[in-house]
């Protein structure tokens, strides 16, 4: 990948907010989740707060995402609203998708966020869509295919790698290697091996990336959306960070996971810790900064919740409108 310049003051500001804003609304989601009032299934992003951060950083207000079942992360590093987030979560009106999309299925076109997915591996179509769309009509825009390494197991992941590299589309494969597939270690589903020789068997480009250090994966995306917007087709960036919480709210108990490895990744791996470390050493960023970002991205959520505690449920006339669509 081609070397970037560093991102200036402003940008290394913006992107510990975001990841702190990822970070706080899925920790509050987390805290919430027990008192009932949240429907449906919720999987958390926490962990991982870099990959999406990195990426989403170096694309513009045109380019699109299709995300995963994990997706509040994603739909937060691409603009999306912080409140009308948490009102869809709750299934309140006034959600991004009028409450009745909730977690799994949170949209906003208008941001380019083409929605999450509770089909592993489902957006990644989606994505080659968005992408030869844009190939069609000439314009500049890129697509970015969020997905597990359990979905990467999937054929649609397979089937889309190939239309990428033939068609030549402006997409870039970001998988997002957590370290289980639902419960299954990658040693086991994926034989302990990267992903990323899935596409250079293709003739796709593609490379290995820390995703707890937001600012590797920032380079790497950098250089991967260059070569789509330039017409130089796919590129896959396999991205290792482990989530902090389990697959799903509500049931899963983890066992599967080493004793105190979720509170080693904490202590050791926290891609919030971890910026904030060298931004403090590099003096990119004061304590006081920080402190302030992490006390305002606070009382942003604090007035999410609130919102979407005391909004009102879709009224009754709109089970039936979004049901069908005519072009």
């Amino acid at each position: 990948m081609p070397d970037h310049p560093r991102p200036d003051r402003a940008e290394l500001i913006d992107i510990y907010r975001t990841m702190r804003t990822i970070r706080e609304f899925e920790e509050r989601v987390h805290t919430e989740f027990p008192g009932g009032e949240i429907p449906g299934a919720v999987h958390l992003y926490a962990g991982q707060e870099a990959v999406a951060t990195g990426v989403c950083t170096v694309l513009t207000g045109d380019d699109y995402i299709a995300s995963t079942h994990r997706g509040h992360g994603h739909a937060i590093a691409k603009g999306c609203d912080v409140t009308a987030m948490m009102l869809e979560i709750y299934g309140r009106a006034g959600g991004l998708c009028g409450g009745k999309g909730g977690s799994m299925h949170i949209a906003d076109f208008g941001r380019g966020m083409l929605g999450a997915n509770g089909v592993a591996a489902g957006g990644v179509p989606l994505s080659c869509g968005s992408a030869l769309s844009a190939k069609v009509r000439g314009t500049d825009q890129v697509s970015v295919a969020f997905v597990g390494d359990g979905g990467a197991n999937q054929g649609a992941f397979a089937e889309s790698l190939v239309l990428a590299a033939v068609w030549q589309l402006p997409i870039v494969f970001v998988v997002e290697d957590n370290g289980y597939a639902q419960a299954t270690g990658t040693r086991f589903h994926l034989g302990g091996k990267d992903i990323a020789p899935r596409a250079e068997a293709l003739g796709i480009p593609a490379a290995v990336v820390d995703g707890y250090d937001v600012l590797a994966v920032r380079e790497a995306a950098a250089g991967a959306v260059q070569r789509a917007r330039s017409g130089g087709g796919p590129t896959l960036l396999d991205c290792k960070a482990h989530r902090f919480f389990g697959h799903m709210e509500g049931w899963d108990q983890q066992a599967y996971r080493a004793e105190g490895e979720v509170d080693r990744l904490r202590a050791e791996q926290d891609c919030l810790q971890l910026f904030a470390i060298r931004a403090l050493e590099d003096e990119w960023l004061t304590t006081a900064e920080i402190a302030e970002i992490d006390a305002a991205v606070r009382a942003l959520i604090d007035h999410a919740v609130e919102e979407a505690k005391s909004a009102k449920d879709p009224d009754i006339s709109e089970l039936l409108t979004d049901v069908y669509v005519t072009y």
